[in-house]
């Protein structure tokens, strides 16, 4: 297959790339050049924004469009309208945060999405987030109808991730000693390890999958205990889990999915979603210890501060308020 890659030199990208090329695909990449420019010199590149003038991209033609990184509706209309008559597959990278609030476990792909105050804001939040990728969403819908493939991801963890939300737990836990967990260990989580992912979206692509799709694991569904216990089988390490209280966290400040990745307090329904339709499509996970070994290894090249979870002094200091409330 012949295919253009929106982006395609950060993390979800550059694991499309990788797995794309080992399918023996053609691959041609449309991005700016500003990150990791000299990364997979061998691969055609079309340089242009997508916020400005697209015709770079005209009188040529391939089998999908993979978009990795559109956040608002005005820049992806731009982009599937110019790609409409180019491809048969138009693949859009969403979210599981464009969801409403998943207060109960089970959602599927029909569920209500976030809705914005402001549909025409461009101010991309924390709170605007998942509106505009349900926004953008029914942009690719409309431009491209029954060839729009719109694939919503939870977190997305392994080599490469450039948020650590994952990466913070692998490291933490095997460094070893008291660990301060949240929640519960029957807490349910969901993640999917990006080089998973990549399989699926180029999958859809081959099977002319169309629609929307929840596309995150692991399967069979795991909990925060296990994840964390696996990750200390895999290192050997000597870490014992504090498992800490939500509402302690949350009277102590401590914010959810990045001071304490993983946790979402108060949405049971956001690490339970139904990925069902997706694992009728073919998607399957890998086992969490070979995700947990790659980020490990990947991390030993990368050692810079990390971007997510708590400092050591600030883990120590809620361990002790923890442990003072007896």
């Amino acid at each position: 297959m012949k295919l253009l890659i929106i982006g395609g030199t950060i993390f979800l990208g550059r694991h499309l790339v990788e797995t794309a090329r080992a399918a023996g695909h053609e691959i041609t990449l449309f991005n700016r050049g500003r990150s990791n420019p000299a990364l997979l010199p061998d691969l055609e590149r079309i340089r242009g924004d997508r916020t400005g003038d697209l015709s770079c991209l005209g009188g040529r033609r391939w089998d999908a469009v993979i978009d990795t990184c559109g956040y608002l509706p005005r820049i992806v209309r731009a982009s599937a309208s110019a790609l409409a008559d180019a491809v048969d597959r138009y693949v859009y990278i969403s979210s599981l945060s464009a969801l409403a609030e998943p207060s109960s476990p089970g959602l599927a792909e029909d569920a209500p999405t976030e809705s914005l105050e402001d549909p025409k804001t461009e101010n991309v939040t924390g709170s605007t987030y998942g509106g505009l990728k349900a926004l953008c969403e029914g942009v690719v819908e409309a431009e491209l109808a029954a060839r729009a493939l719109n694939i919503r991801p939870g977190l997305i963890v392994g080599p490469h991730d450039p948020s650590d939300r994952f990466t913070y737990w692998v490291t933490r836990i095997a460094r070893g000693g008291d660990v301060l967990a949240p929640g519960k260990p029957a807490d349910p989580v969901q993640l999917i390890d990006a080089r998973d992912l990549a399989r699926f979206i180029l999958l859809g692509i081959e099977r002319a999958l169309s629609g929307i799709y929840h596309a995150t694991g692991p399967t069979p569904p795991t909990s925060m205990g296990v994840l964390f216990d696996t990750c200390r089988d895999t290192f050997g390490s000597d870490a014992s889990f504090v498992w800490a209280k939500d509402e302690f966290l949350l009277e102590n400040q401590v914010t959810p999915y990045t001071e304490m990745p993983l946790w979402v307090a108060g949405s049971p329904g956001f690490n339970a979603v139904s990925i069902d339709k997706a694992v009728a499509a073919g998607l399957r996970t890998r086992d969490l210890s070979e995700t947990v070994e790659a980020t490990a290894d990947w991390r030993k090249g990368d050692p810079g501060p990390m971007r997510a979870g708590l400092s050591p002094e600030r883990e120590a200091e809620l361990m002790r308020l923890w442990r003072a409330r007896g």
